[in-house]
């Protein structure tokens, strides 16, 4: 496993303390870009649905909430570093019929109590520093059985990356969810290197060979950077 020089890049406490909803847009891709791909997994592989669930970096937790509605006998759990975040979270889901609940972890580290059918970390490893061992904790906490599923940054990314940083004014729109003044801080990691992944990395560090996701579901188109940021499924 290689040394770490870097420290994660977000402190998520501060960002989503008093954070309003262009912030939310921000940092919610799960459900505009992975929600239908992951569904149609769960039932491909899942047809009675998993008996527990585990999101870890959940955000605003749209995706611990979809699968609670869809599966309403599974055990879901949304985890977060921010306790802002999960406060908002288990507000909205004593507001709610569906059963979630909210914890706080902080990746590398994620040591929960039980072990989980499926394990997602979506949009989140990039910020990681020790993304090596992350990807073990949140492994071990899957179910012999069961699957891990992730979206990390590759080569490719890093290389996309630094054609941005280089003149992030000119290259990211109005529409662009990211602060072009912002952007080279907030993806220090992949532009270093420091938390990319492929298919190899997760192999040698998990001696399980990941899947696309969408090798595993037959009617959802990947999304547009998935050559540069894929999203994978390893089995336990």
């Amino acid at each position: 496993m290689s040394e770490t020089r870097y420290a994660n890049t977000i402190d998520w406490g501060e960002y989503w303390d008093g954070a309003d909803e262009s912030v939310r847009e921000d940092t919610s891709p799960s459900a505009d870009l992975v929600a239908e791909p992951f569904a149609g997994f769960l039932t491909a592989r899942f047809p009675d649905g998993p008996n527990a669930y585990a999101d870890v970096g959940c955000g605003p937790g749209d995706l611990a909430f979809e699968v609670a509605e869809r599966y309403p006998d599974a055990t879901v759990i949304g985890y977060d570093a921010a306790e802002a975040v999960l406060a908002e979270n288990r507000e909205r889901a004593r507001g709610a019929d569906r059963e979630v609940a909210f914890e706080r972890a902080v990746l590398p580290e994620f040591d929960p109590d039980r072990r989980f059918d499926v394990v997602s970390c979506l949009f989140t490893l990039c910020y990681v520093a020790d993304v090596e061992r992350a990807l073990e904790r949140l492994y071990d906490a899957v179910e012999p059985g069961g699957y891990l599923v992730v979206h990390y940054h590759n080569r490719l990314a890093q290389s996309h990356y630094e054609r941005i940083a280089d003149a992030p004014h000119e290259r990211l729109g109005e529409d662009a969810v990211w602060a072009p003044e912002r952007f080279a801080d907030r993806f220090e990691l992949v532009l270093a290197g420091e938390s990319l992944l492929s298919y190899e990395r997760i192999h040698e560090v998990l001696g399980t060979w990941p899947k696309s996701v969408f090798s595993a579901v037959d009617d959802a188109d990947p999304y547009a950077a998935h050559r540069h940021e894929p999203l994978v499924y390893v089995p336990k």
